[in-house]
């Protein structure tokens, strides 16, 4: 099947619907070549897929299809063997619903806050208030599902994730502060594990939450009439004087400046190579204590690393066993900005719930690193304790988290997961 040919900027989160969704169904979309908003899309060979003129628009060998919801619809049922659209009728019902819920309660009310901010629209107070207070109520409603459900319908993604995912990507990255966000504690945790799925994050990149909203002078303000002011007389033009050219070094001086190092980059060399222990516990089957716990410990450098426990803060909301594990998967693929200074072991323990969750964490340098804290925001929902290495309960405790020893501080396992 030759490759359908999407008509939309490569920055708009509409055209990422579709393309999310052809990474999940295996299908070919490329984008336009050289697509430029406000131009290609004014042409007559677009106006006559979408006479509108709105993107994105997909071309496909049986005719274009416009709007971005239908667009991706479309592609998701070009293979019948995915699970996009559920495995049963109800479950095809609560994914047209989600949609819906997304575009109507989600979207519409994030452009409506955004648009005049950025100039697409006047700025009307009681209007922004408005949309405020429906986007609070309907992402009330959404983080009450979100708090015994990992995704919208069944135990897997779906395109309504998708789309959901992608209305709100437009307002995290944009307006959608962390104070914000921060009422809604399931529908942040459902974003990020979201947008760091591989099929996501190929589209996506790496997402960062806006730290501010946009100022108000940005927004448009209703036109006012000009007054005519009668001409001034002509008066014969001054030449300009010309600036003399700058010297060859200032203009070097001005070069943009290479990306500063990670300071983890700059710390003195360690004895201590993260890798080889990372080999040595992946590759040891047998004698665990004898070889890996050991070799760690004749590896450890003190001064070059530091080992953290750390304890989830709401192990109460930990009622069921899947939303628990897909937690932790997700803090653990937004860990992955870590890897080259990291390694860490996360438990989830008990028979029944509510289920624990705890950590043990090797970072490089004697602090869990700033970019760590600033870049994942599961940080903030873990208490976090430095390993005393002087004491020997603290140490051996090291040890059994290291192993996945049974019964952990008197309780089953439910999952071990290991960050390398």
């Amino acid at each position: 099947m030759a490759p359908l040919i999407l008509h939309g900027g490569k920055t708009n989160k509409n055209s990422y619907k579709t393309l999310i969704a052809a990474e999940y169904v295996g299908v070919q979309v490329e984008l336009a070549p050289n697509f430029e908003m406000g131009v290609s899309n004014k042409t007559p060979e677009f106006l006559q897929m979408n006479p509108i003129g709105k993107v994105p628009v997909l071309e496909t060998p049986d005719g274009p299809v416009f709007e971005s919801n239908s667009i991706a619809r479309y592609v998701t049922r070009l293979k019948g063997d995915n699970t996009l659209y559920g495995s049963s009728l109800i479950q095809y019902a609560q994914i047209e619903q989600w949609i819906d819920f997304a575009s109507l309660e989600i979207d519409a009310n994030i452009i409506k806050w955004y648009a005049p901010r950025v100039g697409r629209g006047p700025y009307l107070p009681p209007a922004e208030e408005a949309a405020i207070s429906a986007l609070k109520r309907a992402l009330g409603a959404l983080n009450t599902h979100l708090a015994s459900n990992t995704y919208l319908v069944g135990h897997s993604v779906t395109l309504a994730d998708i789309i959901l995912t992608c209305n709100l990507y437009l307002g995290f990255a944009n307006i959608l502060v962390k104070s914000f966000t921060s009422e809604f504690p399931h529908v942040e945790r459902y974003f990020w594990t979201l947008v760091n799925q591989p099929n996501f994050r190929k589209i996506f990149g790496q997402v960062k939450q806006t730290d501010s909203v946009p100022p108000l002078q940005s927004a448009k303000k209703p036109s006012q009439p000009k007054e005519t002011k009668p001409k001034a007389k002509e008066e014969p033009k001054k030449e300009a004087k010309k600036e003399p050219e700058k010297p060859k070094e200032a203009a070097e001086e001005e070069a943009p400046k290479p990306k500063p190092k990670n300071p983890l980059d700059l710390l003195p060399p360690s004895p201590m190579i993260l890798d080889e222990w990372k080999r040595l516990y992946s590759n040891t089957k047998t004698n665990f204590r004898e070889v890996a716990i050991k070799g760690f410990w004749d590896m450890y450098d003190a001064e070059g690393y530091s080992l953290w426990f750390c304890d989830y803060k709401y192990n109460a909301e930990n009622t069921v066993s899947f939303v628990t594990l897909n937690k932790v998967g997700g803090f653990l693929q937004r860990m992955d900005l870590a890897r080259k200074y990291a390694f860490g072991k996360m438990l989830v323990i008990g028979s029944n719930p509510p289920f624990k969750v705890k950590g043990l964490w090797l970072f490089r340098g004697q602090e869990i690193p700033q970019f760590v804290i600033d870049e994942c925001y599961d940080m903030e929902l873990y208490e976090w304790t430095k390993v005393d290495i002087s004491d020997e309960v603290q140490k051996e405790r090291v040890n059994q988290m290291i192993e996945d020893f049974e019964p952990f501080e008197g309780e089953a396992l439910l999952d071990a997961k290991c960050f390398k």
